[in-house]
């Protein structure tokens, strides 16, 4: 049976619908970084080369049935995180965040902004797309601008009581399983430590802009999406432990990544989501949470209907409150909300040291210290 706090979480959400969106913003702005699962349009704006999802399937729940770059029938994990912290969804996609004058709260340091882009990784050599360190890069520009408009002092103030998600890393472990389907020990413990120093540091270039806290969503089980069930080894359908070992081993870095540089940074507040454990205990228990089908994709075509991607012309579910995912590798916006309750006002099991909540109530030091 699923734990008795996950099965509470379900049923705020079966029956109270956690309030989303309908508070004021507890914190001044929510900043975002990441890959697919929290791109909110940022790919819509890159050339041919970039993966993108602003075409039907996509978004057939969102408001309108509008497809608006999100990897999902709806809204995404960002959204979730926002909605829960009182904003009505994810801030916009910096890229379209032109011409400036359209938008005064955001460069005022209000609401925030998205910097994620499918595709990308914490290496810089992940995707074709605007990789976590010109992610970094674009957040510099715009708090170049914020702080021409509000000046530097109030600028600092706001970052510090905003809040830095972050949710990375599965482009990395994926793209490096299939490229070394049979990698050694050495092999993977490299790949690992340069994931681990590139988190590192970017981590460090955010907080020397201003971050203090920064909620973290960790890998989910990728062995067990619908990709990973067609891989041409997989010849059973079961999820790859191979790549949930990896996914297990840099979550387990994570938190000592995080607690090292909270020891050395003045300020530096953290909660890390645990979306390996929330996807891993709905998986395993479907039934305790509605679904009837945790292998399959909802669109897409094929072999568990992810041989070829979620497109116009592809199979959908008809109930997407029934699957666990969305299309081959993201969650449909039901598992989205389930876990963005879960890492907000969740256990340790699914968000530690502290929640989402936790953080967000946490104080700041004083402007002067800051």
């Amino acid at each position: 049976m699923a734990s008795k706090s996950f099965i509470l979480l379900l049923l705020a959400l079966l029956f109270v619908t956690c309030g989303c969106g309908t508070a004021e913003p507890q914190v001044p702005a929510i900043y975002v970084f990441g890959d697919s699962t929290m791109d909110v349009g940022n790919n819509n704006y890159l050339g041919t080369d970039a993966v993108k999802a602003n075409f039907p399937h996509n978004g057939i729940d969102y408001p309108h049935s509008k497809p608006t770059g999100r990897f999902s029938n709806a809204y995404n994990g960002a959204d979730f995180v926002a909605m829960n912290m009182g904003f009505k969804q994810s801030p916009p996609p910096f890229l379209a965040l032109k011409p400036k004058h359209k938008y005064p709260d955001i460069y005022s340091g209000r609401v925030g902004a998205n910097f994620a882009s499918a595709g990308t990784g914490i290496l810089d050599s992940t995707g074709n797309t605007i990789n976590m360190a010109k992610q970094i890069e674009y957040f510099g520009s715009f708090q170049l601008c914020v702080i021409r408009r509000i000046k530097i002092e109030r600028a600092k103030y706001l970052l510090s009581k905003s809040i830095f998600l972050i949710s990375a890393g599965g482009n990395d472990i994926f793209d490096f399983f299939v490229q070394n389907p049979n990698a050694t020990k050495p092999q993977v413990n490299q790949f690992l430590g340069g994931m681990i120093s590139n988190y590192t540091s970017h981590f460090e270039a955010l907080y020397n802009l201003g971050a203090r806290k920064f909620a973290i969503i960790n890998v989910p089980p990728i062995g067990c999406c619908p990709r990973s069930r067609t891989l041409p080894q997989n010849l059973d359908g079961s999820c790859v432990e191979a790549l949930n070992n990896l996914a297990k081993a840099f979550n387990k870095a994570t938190p000592a990544i995080l607690n090292n540089l909270s020891s050395k940074l003045v300020g530096l507040k953290y909660s890390i989501g645990s979306s390996y454990d929330v996807v891993n205990t709905i998986i395993t228990h479907p039934q305790a949470f509605g679904y009837e089908e945790v292998k399959s994709a909802c669109c897409g075509i094929g072999r568990f209907h992810a041989e070829q991607p979620c497109n116009a012309t592809a199979f959908y579910c008809k109930d997407r409150r029934t699957h666990v995912f969305w299309d081959v590798l993201h969650p449909t916006n039901k598992t989205a909300e389930i876990a963005g309750l879960a890492f907000y006002e969740g256990s340790v099991k699914y968000a530690s040291p502290i929640n989402f909540k936790q953080l967000v109530d946490e104080g700041v030091l004083p402007l002067e210290n800051l």
